[in-house]
């Protein structure tokens, strides 16, 4: 049987008092024992997530005891229907957007979600009168729910529906981030779908063009899934309400099951990175060179050290996610929005449902509660402009790390 989220996220928070949920004052669970590290894919349990029915319970709880501090609205619906969901909380200039599970395997994102909007919502401490003070914060977690429910990384929107809806693709190839094999140990031949995460163009006011398909990785994408759209529309709309886009983007991801701190025989929580964006293309001439004067690398770098910082302070194994100078994504929702001059973070938890289940989720949860915290309160008070984005290189990297999913 599931553990229902809001005696959890109650429970939770009541244990902390003051200040955004610690990740070692939560309530004290049994760690699962350890079991040799393996990325070979597994049916294992993920029963204690929150799925898509208990994510709507949550939010309305929340909206009906936030007194009005927290509001619940539909960004947008996916292919089968069911809501994406914007959930703002507070006024202040400074706007945060943070999703999870835009790959539907990658899960622990959304519950510290809702934790972090539970206190936000709810608290009556004078820190959470400031953060609300300083910080709009907009969480779409679950941006892929029907991936979710399939515990799959990819959505369930077949090539003849993308067509349907953009008949100027008729006839053109298979674009290239489009599942329609085994991805992961799951078998997508009778309902393949897309990796949403490539699916984003720096141009917002982009239109699926035919010449533009299949594209390719170092090629954006073209918000053909439902996913995409509903996080620009977000995006979009923030920009219009504030007279600018937003200050933070992070986008909360898992990798593999094995991944090491480098120089150290110790297993990852979570890894931190700024977009994949090599420097040689913002030099005149190059692709990116007309973003060059928007483009936040340094910003980016500032908000990854910060919540690396947050990780590290309350005990948890971080690093930086692998990173090569020539990897060029920038189809990723954090890359398009990077270009547009916001500050991009991505944040891995170490494993997808298919190769650690359940094991651990309560530790990986405060683990990236604790990085969002340090970085909330970093934007809020504006140390996050102190810090030196060139000491981003200075900490630890990865070792083992397998394929890279992100």
């Amino acid at each position: 049987m599931r553990v229902p989220v809001g005696p959890l996220v109650g429970a939770v928070i009541a244990s902390v008092g003051l200040g955004l949920v610690s990740p070692v004052a939560a309530v004290a669970r049994p760690e699962v024992q350890a079991r040799p590290c393996s990325d070979d894919p597994r049916d294992l349990p993920i029963h204690e997530f929150t799925d898509y029915r208990e994510l709507q319970v949550e939010l309305g709880r929340l909206q009906r005891v936030s007194k009005g501090r927290l509001k619940v609205e539909t960004a947008g619906r996916s292919t089968r229907g069911r809501a994406i969901h914007r959930v703002t909380v507070g006024t202040g200039p400074k706007v945060m957007v943070v999703s999870s599970e835009i790959h539907g395997n990658e899960k622990t994102g959304t519950d510290a979600l809702l934790r972090i909007l539970d206190f936000l919502g709810t608290s009556e401490s004078a820190h959470a009168k400031r953060l609300r003070a300083t910080i709009t914060f907009v969480a779409v977690p679950k941006l892929n729910p029907d991936g979710a429910e399939l515990d799959r990384r990819g959505n369930d929107l077949s090539w003849t529906e993308v067509q349907q809806t953009f008949p100027q693709l008729a006839g053109r190839p298979l674009a290239w981030n489009y599942i329609s094999g085994e991805v992961q140990g799951d078998d997508y031949r009778t309902r393949p779908g897309f990796d949403v995460n490539r699916d984003f163009h720096p141009e917002l006011d982009y239109v699926p063009q035919a010449a533009d398909v299949p594209g390719s990785p170092d090629r954006p994408g073209w918000f053909i899934t439902p996913e995409a759209r509903a996080l620009r529309q977000i995006y979009l709309d923030l920009k219009a309400e504030r007279g600018k886009v937003p200050d933070v983007y992070v986008d909360l991801h898992h990798q593999g099951a094995c991944v090491r701190q480098a120089g150290s025989d110790k297993l990852l929580d979570v890894a931190v990175d700024y977009p994949p964006l090599p420097d040689r293309f913002f030099e005149d001439g190059q692709k990116y060179a007309k973003y060059r004067d928007v483009y936040t690398k340094d910003e980016s770098r500032q908000l990854a050290i910060s919540a690396y910082n947050g990780m590290t302070e309350g005990g948890y194994v971080g690093a930086r996610y692998p990173h090569a100078p020539d990897r060029d994504l920038p189809g990723q929702a954090r890359c398009s929005f990077a270009l547009n001059g916001t500050g991009t973070v991505l944040f891995e938890v170490r494993g997808q449902t298919q190769t650690l289940g359940q094991q651990h989720r309560e530790r990986f949860t405060r683990a990236v509660v604790a990085g969002l915290n340090r970085m909330i309160a970093d934007v809020s008070t504006g140390a996050v402009d102190r810090i030196d984005p060139e000491k981003f290189d200075t900490i630890p990297g990865t070792a083992a790390a397998g394929a890279l999913v992100d």
